[in-house]
């Protein structure tokens, strides 16, 4: 059989094409087909199929529509029998097929490729898979179903993740040639979604690598109208970047090196020896061995070759291997030949940050961060990347840091280490050139030798590295793509990347995601007693236990309180806990002192990120009396579609703002719910927040919660 959802939705058994029923059975079957392979809740198809209200016999409608699925598909199958394609699966239904048989199974499959191919800088191979994937692809996703399905989540991200590799192929294309290949691509991805500036940025550079620069300066002004008659802004960074590289004509694969240049005759009567022929170049001297050979020195005679080898095929004249270097005829007796020194080592650098001297626990984690490491020393194939991601303050860096020197010595050619300030408070995140530039000097590379533009740096920077195994440590990344350009090419080389957002891009390029939750009571236990004393939380458990649970277990609460603590070595650890109590609903307690960072300092950057729709939804979160909540509870609180909630429920997941603890079950932090109870204080007003309770109230009593959960053990 064959199964399309890459445009019009369709299923051919052979040639024939079925017919696939009512509207509402297609949609269930494209939502099969968007998780092929995975199982989908039964009440995740009835939100998805009833987006407003369900009725209340939408079970039975859906095990209906599931059962007339099975019978199309497998006409031979007898009377309740369970069959091989539509299957009951953990509450829910599942589609079974192969990867050839699905055309989104297979874009998936050579998307991954592409990604594995453009990791290591082969950029003909990556073009040649993302376009193989693209070929599938002949319109919005699974045409043929009602417009107010299509609007689901599951469908929109996948538009999205079609967009993301004709991005990706743009790029390869840019780097080998073939523009042309992706423009068809990128034009449909562009009238998706006309306010995505980097599709847009990859359609005008690739219109100008294709020749077609007026066409390609129209698009841009086409989006920078649209852009300000719809949002009001100018167009940013990326697709900025990408209209001054067409007025300049930068595009197109990187140029080759210059050929060298023939060497300069010599003088009359002289005869040129191998040495001298052997002088570097301006050509040869592009190559960071080059550039460190350029100083001379004198060589004795007997470590240069027989003068009469190269004299029988430069000159007539014979001479003697006893003779001179420079060989007068009718010229006098040129100047001492030299030869270049040996190159010096490369540097290597060290570059990581202090060890935290109190970290604690982990163990879990370090042992997948272990596993991982031996697989990349151990590796010929791709470098290994390993993505550190959770909320604010949950110990990210000092994990990386602390395995970071653990394992330096498995890396002989030394550690780079880059603060990219995604979320940092007083400067603006760091643009992928300037970390290029950063790293490629700490690698000895002259900055006369840099080339303009990210792609050519991030070349010179993956050429630099060939032959070499290093650490690198990328932290706080604001997003995929300021990372990508800085991930090693090569094997036997570590990468560690860490980030409040989940950043699936990098993900589903080959990176491991590590998620780090919160450390248990006991760990965080631990924590405590390494800062402020093993004998003072001995002394009082009681005080030390309440401690860990009003900072929520999470270590930078922890280390706030303890350092107040360890500068108050009188105190009673009962008096500590004693203000935490007696705080009020508000991060107060948690103020940093001494310049460090205190909560409010950590969660701001990562509210301040957040466009306007979602930082609303997660300020009303707060007002929710329960302890955690469903998207159609969190939809009443802010008034808005159930669909386009989750939508912004998952988006504040990715951010580690919520955590979707269960299938469609959302939670807040206790400390990030403090944080959010104080902004809709300043931010929304008593009217809305009474509206907002309101709308809960008679949503729990239209749609009761059936599926109660106790979080006594969660902050």
């Amino acid at each position: 059989m064959r199964f399309e959802v890459l445009g019009p939705l369709r299923v051919y058994r052979g040639d024939e094409e079925l017919d696939l029923g009512f509207p509402q059975q297609r949609a269930l079957l494209a939502l099969l087909l968007v998780r092929a392979g995975r199982p989908v809740l039964a009440g995740e198809i009835v939100d998805v199929l009833w987006p407003g209200r369900a009725p209340a016999s939408a079970m039975n409608v859906v095990r209906r529509y599931a059962g007339a699925l099975r019978r199309l598909l497998e006409p031979d199958l007898p009377p309740r029998a369970p069959g091989r394609r539509v299957l009951r699966r953990a509450g829910g239904y599942l589609l079974e097929a192969a990867e050839d048989e699905v055309d989104l199974l297979r874009f998936r499959a050579l998307t991954k490729r592409g990604k594995r191919a453009a990791a290591t800088g082969r950029s003909e191979a990556a073009l040649r898979h993302f376009v193989g994937a693209l070929g599938d692809w002949h319109g919005p996703v699974a045409m043929g179903i009602p417009a107010s399905v299509r609007e689901h989540t599951e469908f929109a991200a996948l538009e999205r993740e079609l967009t993301r590799t004709a991005r990706m192929a743009a790029d390869a294309a840019l780097l080998c040639g073939g523009s042309e290949l992706v423009l068809p691509h990128l034009r449909r991805a562009v009238a998706l979604d006309p306010l995505d500036e980097s599709a847009q940025a990859g359609l005008v550079m690739a219109l100008a690598a294709s020749g077609l620069q007026a066409e390609a300066l129209t698009a841009y002004e086409r989006v920078r109208r649209l852009l300000a008659e719809e949002l009001g802004i100018s167009p940013g960074p990326e697709l900025t970047a990408a209209h001054t590289r067409v007025l300049r004509q930068e595009w197109g694969p990187p140029r080759p090196p210059a050929p060298a240049r023939p060497p300069h005759p010599a003088p009359t009567g002289t005869v040129p020896t191998a040495a001298s022929m052997a002088t570097p170049t301006a050509a040869s001297m592009a190559t960071p061995e080059a550039v460190s050979m350029a100083a001379p020195t004198t060589v004795p005679r007997a470590a240069l070759p027989s003068v009469s080898a190269v004299a029988s095929t430069e000159s007539p004249v014979a001479v003697p291997s006893a003779a001179p270097v420079a060989v007068p005829v009718t010229a006098p007796i040129a100047a001492p030949v030299t030869a270049p020194a040996p190159p010096p080592p490369p540097l290597r650098p060290a570059q990581l940050p202090a060890d935290l001297p109190v970290f604690v626990g982990r163990a879990a984690e370090l042992g997948t961060l272990l596993r991982v490491t031996e697989a990349a020393a151990a590796s010929t194939g791709a470098p290994a990347t390993v993505l550190v991601s959770g909320m604010p303050g949950i110990g990210k860096t000092a994990l990386a840091v602390h395995w970071a020197h653990r394992v330096a010595d498995r890396f002989p050619d030394g550690q780079l280490h880059v603060a990219l300030r995604g979320f940092d408070t007083a400067r603006p995140p760091l643009e992928p050139d300037e970390a290029l530039r950063g790293m490629l000097g700490a690698l000895g590379v002259p900055a006369a030798r840099m080339p303009a533009g990210v792609d050519s740096l991030a070349g010179l920077y993956r050429s630099t590295l060939v032959g070499r195994r290093l650490l690198v440590l990328l932290d706080d990344a604001a997003d995929t793509e300021q990372v990508r350009p800085l991930l090693p090419a090569g094997p036997g080389s570590l990468t560690l990347v860490t980030s409040r957002l989940a950043l699936s891009g990098l993900t589903a390029s080959g990176a491991h995601p590590l998620h780090l939750d919160l450390p248990s009571a006991a760990e965080a236990g631990a924590v405590l007693a390494r800062r402020v004393g093993q004998d003072r939380t001995a002394a009082e458990p009681g005080a030390a236990a309440e401690i860990v649970a009003r900072c929520g277990r999470l270590p930078l609460a922890l280390a706030v309180v303890a350092a107040r603590a360890a500068g108050r070595p009188d105190f009673q650890l009962s008096a500590i806990a004693a203000e935490l109590r007696h705080a009020g609903d508000g991060l107060d307690a948690f103020a940093g002192t001494g310049g460090a960072p205190g909560l409010r300092a950590a969660f701001a950057p990562s509210y301040r990120r957040l466009p306007p729709e979602n930082a609303r939804l997660f300020r009303l979160l707060s007002l929710r009396p329960g302890a955690d909540l469903t998207p159609g509870a969190a939809a009443a609180l802010a008034g808005l579609p159930p669909r386009r909630t989750r939508l912004l429920l998952d988006e504040l997941a990715d951010a580690h703002l919520v955590t979707e603890h269960a299938p469609g079950r959302y939670v807040q932090h206790t400390l990030l719910r403090l944080f959010a109870t104080e902004l809709t204080a300043g931010h929304d007003s008593p009217t809305e927040r009474r509206a907002a309770l309101h709308r809960l109230r008679a949503h729990a009593q239209t749609v009761p919660d059936r599926h109660p959960t106790s979080h006594g053990d969660r902050p």
